[in-house]
């Protein structure tokens, strides 16, 4: 029931059909999945049973506002009154009834998960064994296992999950056996279970037949995950689109949060996450975010890494810190703010952080990075533990936890985080055992060759932290490119490159040309204009087009004759056509807007030159890092593509 209907039927039960509206709560919680209408009705209930002043229909009430997850009312104010309703609720029951014993589950549950504990909830579970009550159980069950989602309770988990599968048929609720059977899936894909697919396709089979909103969202989230994997990465950004239209309807407080992660890990594959530096600075003081996750500080502080912001980066990776990177909760989200340490520390070469980072993650190199109950993955804990080691310089413990990285992420489909870990591993074997080492050249190639089907920018290219012993410490000078007959001639750190002329070379050399500066990619694919190419190529100054702007003056000129023609003419349609692109040549000289005044173009096209010239690009680096693997690598770390195209070396 919704709209009009709903709003007149929950006025009738405003007049006292107190028993209505809990049963129409538990069909919209437990049945249908969908946890706003249950809220509407169980508030309504509490009201009318606080009216009446009737006990029993109080807990039950208040055990329906706390809804299917812990931790579903996010801002104090919100959560301090279901609180407080659950109590006094509590406080006026029989402590031996089946309600209290369901309240006092609930409100145990919701104080571990808030504290980062599970003990008491486990507690709470016995005791609804010896009840012997199986909703009571159902519902006990559920709630310790979104208390042990962090990794190192595999065991516990599944066990949870399968006694909730065998209560589920005896309890008489849909929900809970939907519930019981998403746990065992999630369970699943957070231990790189090889059969994970029969889990989910039982549970897709049972939500085709009934519908729950609520189990549905997360499925929905899953097969976001699983299309990143398979490196459809447009794709998937599409299904985010929806599975957070699906997470709204169904008043699922998450839906924000996961669409953010699951953005990020699109962004970060593309190699944009730079791109996400404004959204994730006004995310990260939302209070529709959990409690317990940190993991939109750690992309935060990756985007601004990215984006060559250290100072803000710097301050993120302070915050997950804290007073000891060790006393970061262990939740749901604990290994994606791991990624993100890592990979922060690395482009800000932070050794210390690095090193404690591995010592956290070491023990927990067997699983994938899933985030929280299967929204994103970013492939095989190793993959971190190879770049934390890349960062502290141990080359060798970097090349063994790679190619395990590697393996565990191909055991997983996951290609874009192959191709990540192939890229690096190749990267640490060339300056593990020189650049000329077979294996890095045809880990690279792999990479490149991978990364282009895929339509990918290795994030972080060749990563700071490893890259700046072969060029003898900080990064002191800009590279420079130079053509040579039909062939260019790539400089950096005493290092040189010779490569075959193509449309990569040409962008690549404008950009290096402009070191520092943002240059859009519809300019470089519009190519250049009536100017001296080659001494552009050889300034270290910024590329300014003069030629242009002459060429500019000059249509204006025509342009005023054509304007007095049509008006001579009486065509005053064309005549208002001509004087809108002189008004437009006006403002651009004006503005000087654009390399050398070049002008703006529709967002249609500023895509496609997005996607063209970021795939030339790509090419010129992967012929540049196949001849010189250290040089391309720092190279694909200081070169980002995108609607804006930039050389940013030091």
């Amino acid at each position: 029931m919704s709209g009009a209907g709903a709003q007149m039927e929950m006025a009738r039960i405003a007049g006292g059909d107190l028993e209505s509206s809990l049963r129409a709560g538990e069909r919209s919680l437990h049945t249908e999945g969908d946890l706003r209408a249950g809220r509407r009705w169980f508030d309504t209930a509490y009201r009318a049973a606080q009216h009446r002043g009737d006990g029993e229909a109080m807990a039950l009430a208040a055990l329906g506002l706390g809804g299917l997850w812990v931790h579903e009312h996010r801002t104090s104010a919100d959560a301090a009154t279901v609180r407080v309703r659950q109590r006094h609720a509590l406080s006026l029951a029989d402590p031996a009834s089946l309600p209290a014993l369901r309240l006092r589950a609930r409100l145990t549950g919701e104080e571990d998960y808030r504290n980062g504990g599970h003990s008491a909830t486990l507690a709470m579970v016995a005791q609804a064994r010896r009840a012997g009550d199986p909703v009571a159980l159902a519902e006990a069950l559920s709630l310790a296992h979104h208390c042990v989602l962090g990794p190192g309770h595999e065991a516990l988990r599944r066990r949870l999950a399968q006694e909730l599968i065998e209560v589920a048929s005896i309890s008489g609720r849909h929900g809970d056996l939907l519930m019981g059977l998403l746990w065992r899936t999630v369970d699943a894909f957070t231990e790189g279970d090889p059969h994970v697919e029969r889990r989910l396709e039982e549970l897709r089979a049972l939500l085709a037949r009934r519908d729950h909103l609520a189990v549905s969202f997360v499925l929905s989230a899953i097969e976001v995950m699983l299309s990143i994997r398979r490196g459809r990465l447009d794709e998937a950004e599409t299904l985010a689109a929806a599975c957070a239209a699906r997470g709204a309807a169904a008043g699922d407080a998450d839906a924000v949060g996961w669409y953010q992660a699951q953005l990020g890990t699109i962004r970060w594959y593309q190699g944009r996450a730079a791109e996400l530096v404004p959204v994730l600075t006004e995310l990260v003081g939302s209070p529709d975010l959990s409690a317990m996750d940190n993991s939109t500080f750690a992309g935060l502080a990756v985007a601004a890494a990215s984006a060559g912001d250290r100072h803000l980066a710097s301050a993120m990776l302070a915050r997950l810190r804290g007073q000891d990177l060790a006393d970061l909760p262990r939740s749901s989200t604990w290994l994606m703010s791991m990624y993100g340490v890592v990979e922060t520390a690395h482009l800000l070469a932070d050794t210390e952080t690095s090193a404690q980072a591995y010592a956290l993650l070491a023990p927990f190199a067997h699983l994938p990075v899933i985030v929280s109950l299967g929204v994103a993955c970013l492939g095989s804990v190793r993959h971190c533990l190879g770049v934390a080691s890349l960062t502290a310089g141990d080359l060798d413990r970097a090349v063994e936890h790679l190619r395990a990285a590697v393996q565990g992420n191909l055991a997983i489909g996951h290609r874009p985080a192959v191709v990540l870990s192939r890229a690096r591993l190749g990267q640490a074997l060339a300056l593990r055992d020189g650049p000329r080492d077979e294996e890095a050249h045809r880990q690279l190639a792999f990479a490149a060759q991978d990364a282009e089907a895929l339509g990918m920018t290795v994030p972080g290219g060749g990563g700071r932290g490893f890259t700046a012993r072969p060029f003898s410490g900080r990064r002191t000078t800009a590279a420079r490119c130079r053509r040579r007959g039909e062939q260019w001639v790539v400089e950096l750190g005493g290092r040189t490159v010779v490569v075959d002329h193509s449309v990569g070379m040409r962008h690549l050399a404008e950009l290096l040309a402009n070191p520092g500066y943002e240059i859009p990619a519809a300019d470089l694919a519009s190519g250049p204009r009536d100017r001296d190419a080659e001494s552009a190529r050889e300034s270290d100054q910024p590329v300014l087009d003069e030629a242009a702007k002459r060429t500019y003056k000059q249509r204006l000129s025509r342009l005023a004759e054509e304007i007095e023609e049509h008006e001579a003419m009486n065509d005053l349609e064309r005549a208002a056509a001509v004087r809108a692109e002189r008004d437009w040549l006006v403002a651009e000289l004006t503005s000087a807007a654009g390399l050398g005044g070049r002008g703006r173009r529709l967002a249609g096209d500023d895509e496609r030159a997005r996607i063209a010239v970021g795939k030339a690009i790509r090419r010129a680096l992967n012929r540049i890092s196949e001849a010189d693997p250290v040089l391309g690598g720092e190279l694909r770390a200081t070169v980002h593509t995108g609607l804006l195209c930039s050389y940013k070396p030091g």
